[in-house]
């Protein structure tokens, strides 16, 4: 009797040594299993950060060239204010030099302005797209049909974005084709409604990221240039004036600002001659009617002022 109870506790004791083993080897599987996971989705990040380190560092870069490091993503935007006599013929110049970069005009807006002293005062908004290895041909040739008095250039690195962004699309097409496998292996209902609300959350970050890396490319492989175009008489100088320039420029101006103020003046009075002269109608007529009444005023007060004296 004795010695049954000491063999049923032994087998008792293997027995749960045996159920702790196979615990211990399916959480280590198991655990196993996640690693290999997440190794494999997060391959393409560190591969690609790893890439984006070794490529070089992106140098000095003046911002006046396009010699940039071509391992870098750079977003190129270009401000430029210009001066034309003729509105017209400046962006009709302009649009041919945009299709011969082949670029295109991604906004625009022309004011015509109003008429004042026999001119009209005309500007015009743009932006621009060009292939960003020419921007810089784009601006220098905008100096021969213009006269740009403002210029301004901005360079922004993005390429750790972009990795990141495209690192995460890889890593999305990878759970997503790892997903369709488990789709065709799914033995439940239960497992299969799971996996296709898994996919569509993957499936819709998927495009979103894949939109974001098309933005990307677009920002990066055309810059963008907003051109502020204003139609004037005179252009601004660029250079600083000296001292007797700016005493004969300004003694000039003046000069030019008295002879427009006449000349406006005359156009005032031409312009609103009919009313000018329908006004002066009436007010003669009623200096005259004014005139008449005071005078038989002044007639009465005498004619009664003599029959009292009666």
């Amino acid at each position: 009797m004795k010695m049954k109870k000491i063999l049923s506790a032994f087998l008792a004791l293997l027995m749960l040594c045996t159920l702790l083993t196979a615990c211990g080897g399916s959480s280590k599987s198991a655990a196993m299993e996640y690693a290999v996971r997440e190794e494999a989705a997060e391959a393409p990040m560190a591969m690609d950060m790893n890439a984006s380190l070794t490529m070089g560092s992106p140098g000095a870069g003046e911002t006046g060239s396009t010699a940039l490091p071509e391992s870098r993503k750079w977003i190129i935007t270009v401000h430029l204010t210009a001066e034309t006599n003729d509105l017209d013929a400046m962006t009709e110049a302009l649009d041919q030099h945009i299709r011969s970069l082949n670029g295109y005009v991604e906004d625009q807006n022309i004011y015509n302005g109003s008429t004042y002293s026999n001119r009209r005062y005309r500007n015009a908004n743009l932006t621009i797209r060009v292939p960003a290895e020419d921007v810089d041909r784009f601006t220098e040739e905008i100096d021969g049909i213009a006269n740009v008095v403002r210029k301004e250039k901005n360079l922004e690195d993005v390429t750790l974005n972009y990795v990141s962004t495209e690192s995460r699309m890889k890593a999305l097409q990878t759970e997503e084709a790892r997903l369709l496998d488990f789709m065709e292996q799914a033995e439940t209902m239960a497992d299969l409604l799971e996996i296709e609300a898994r996919l569509t959350d993957v499936r819709y970050e998927l495009e979103r990221v894949t939109s974001q890396l098309r933005l990307y490319d677009n920002q990066i492989d055309y810059a963008t240039i907003y051109l502020s175009i204003e139609e004037v008489q005179e252009y601004t100088p660029v250079e600083e004036p000296t001292f007797l320039e700016r005493i004969t420029e300004g003694f000039s101006n003046s000069l030019e600002g008295l002879w427009e103020g006449f000349v406006d003046f005359i156009v005032w009075i031409v312009a609103n001659s009919p009313y000018l002269v329908v006004y002066g109608i009436l007010i003669t007529l009623i200096l005259l009617l004014t005139k008449r009444v005071r005078k038989l005023n002044i007639r009465k007060k005498g004619k009664k002022h003599n029959e009292e004296q009666k």
